[in-house]
């Protein structure tokens, strides 16, 4: 696991504001999983990017100049750690970030943030397809209820389970933040 890249995708403020998003958010505690990847990776200086969504709707909770638009506290970058600024669902559109993995040498990438079914699906699957072993929290990653086609409410639980069973083998393998940590321990004393 000696490079390996975290990416933390859109930890902000603006997405505490949870009926804006559609209410009912799950994994309460996917920042602080989030940190503890976080932790890992700064205690082994392994590579690691905080992905931020500018909106380009500037009445969005996202919109750069407002206090939704800064990363959490939680998972705030330290000086010297790189912030890349997106405005679209992918990580990697409009954005230096293959060109960045590939000049590290980089080929695995872990992912958590937010949204599931947004910013975080659509990163994990470009990274998939662009051929990096792609590694997704389940545990580290949250979602919000949506609204349906048909107007049907759908729980957040079920979009964040279907989305990640949709990324599962296909573009990436579905961890858990212990299992990953666990992995971790293995591969370091192996």
């Amino acid at each position: 696991m000696n490079n390996v890249a975290l990416i933390i995708v859109d930890f902000q403020n603006g997405f505490d504001e949870v009926d804006y998003w559609g209410g009912n958010r799950n994994n309460p505690k996917a920042e602080e999983n989030a940190r503890r990847l976080l932790d890992v990776w700064r205690e082994r200086k392994l590579p690691l990017f905080h992905i931020k969504h500018d909106s380009i709707n500037i009445k969005s909770k996202l919109a750069p100049g407002q206090w939704g638009n800064e990363i959490k506290e939680i998972v705030k970058p330290l000086p010297g750690e790189l912030v890349i600024s997106k405005s679209v669902n992918s990580a990697f559109i409009g954005t230096d970030l293959k060109l960045r993995l590939d000049a590290q040498k980089i080929k695995s990438v872990v992912i958590v943030g937010l949204q599931t079914d947004h910013c975080v699906s659509t990163t994990a699957r470009m990274a998939g397809n662009f051929g990096y072993d792609t590694i997704v929290i389940s545990d580290a990653t949250a979602t919000f209820d949506r609204v349906g086609i048909d107007g049907v409410k759908i729980p957040s639980s079920v979009i964040h389970t279907v989305h990640l069973s949709s990324l599962n083998v296909e573009f990436a393998t579905v961890l858990t933040t212990g299992e990953l940590l666990q992995k971790i321990q293995i591969e370091t004393y192996a």
